[in-house]
């Protein structure tokens, strides 16, 4: 990545807020860009956009319900637009900002971010040298191309990609390399402890250890069924319809390893029936899975 000081400064920008003014030559340089209040974290959404009720399509997706004109979405706020960069809508957050962070994914770019030093020396002694950023606690290894984000593939290792946001930090160091096998691998790898799971819950180390709680085979086949259904009988809303039935699904049979690969195709292919691309087919199972802490 360029340094965006290298951009020639533009006078008419003196008086902006400085992390506006960052995100401003992100975005000449195809980063899209957004604001981060204190503590890294991204500004919440509005009332409007509130728990997917406005169906989670912001600016930077394709066309949808959503046209909030608010830094709202996470991630999905990210832009490279400066006429949405430097709207009203957004001042009071550029006013408020304590960062500037971009979404690697849609720069075509994937960020290993290593937290601590254990993660860098194992970084430096398994991965590829790439362009290096460094960081408050580790080191960002950036590389050219786009995978799943991922958190926690390794001890202190998150992956931010697609569908997640990197903290601004400068332009860092060394030449990029093209995102390596050796970091798609990661992402596949089983994790390496669980999280603690809800008492009334089991969730298994691996799918079809844990004991099922649902009477049948049948009592799955059902719920899909219906699921599928649902989705094909939606009339409006139908970014928001998948996203709930996915809510739904995973909150009923996303716990006990039952769920297959197969059962989540037939619900991309009702919604892709519908008109769901299947970009947003996977957008709206991660929303329904980050709702659900999955």
């Amino acid at each position: 990545m360029t340094h965006p000081t290298d951009i020639p400064r533009d006078p008419s920008r003196s008086a902006l807020p400085a992390h506006l003014h960052t995100a401003l030559q992100l975005a000449e340089l195809g980063l899209p860009a957004m604001p981060l209040r204190e503590g890294k974290k991204p500004f919440g959404n509005c009332r409007t956009c509130k728990d997917s009720a406005c169906g989670d399509r912001p600016h930077m997706l394709a066309a949808g319900p959503c046209e909030c004109p608010a830094p709202c979405h996470g991630w999905a706020a990210a832009t490279t637009d400066p006429g949405i960069l430097t709207s009203p809508a957004w001042s009071r957050a550029w006013r408020q900002a304590a960062a500037v962070a971009y979404h690697p994914g849609g720069a075509a770019l994937t960020v290993v971010d290593l937290d601590n030093p254990g993660a860098v020396m194992w970084a430096r002694e398994t991965l590829p040298a790439t362009k290096t950023v460094t960081t408050t606690r580790g080191e960002h290894w950036i590389y050219l191309g786009t995978m799943t984000s991922h958190n926690g593939v390794r001890r202190g290792v998150d992956i931010k990609s697609a569908m997640a946001y990197a903290r601004w930090l400068g332009p860092g160091t060394g030449r990029m390399a093209l995102l390596p096998d050796a970091v798609r691998a990661l992402a596949v790898k089983e994790p390496a402890t669980a999280a603690p799971a809800p008492s009334t819950v089991v969730v298994p180390a691996s799918p079809g250890d844990a004991v099922c709680r649902h009477r049948s085979p049948a009592y799955l086949e059902r719920g899909i069924a219906m699921a599928e259904q649902r989705i094909k009988e939606a009339s409006e809303a139908i970014h928001r319809t998948v996203y709930r039935t996915f809510l739904a699904v995973l909150s009923a049979h996303g716990w006990c390893g039952c769920l297959t690969e197969n059962h989540i195709i037939r619900l991309f292919t009702a919604a892709q029936e519908k008109g769901e691309s299947l970009r947003h087919c996977e957008i709206a199972r991660t929303n329904a899975r980050m709702k659900l802490g999955m």
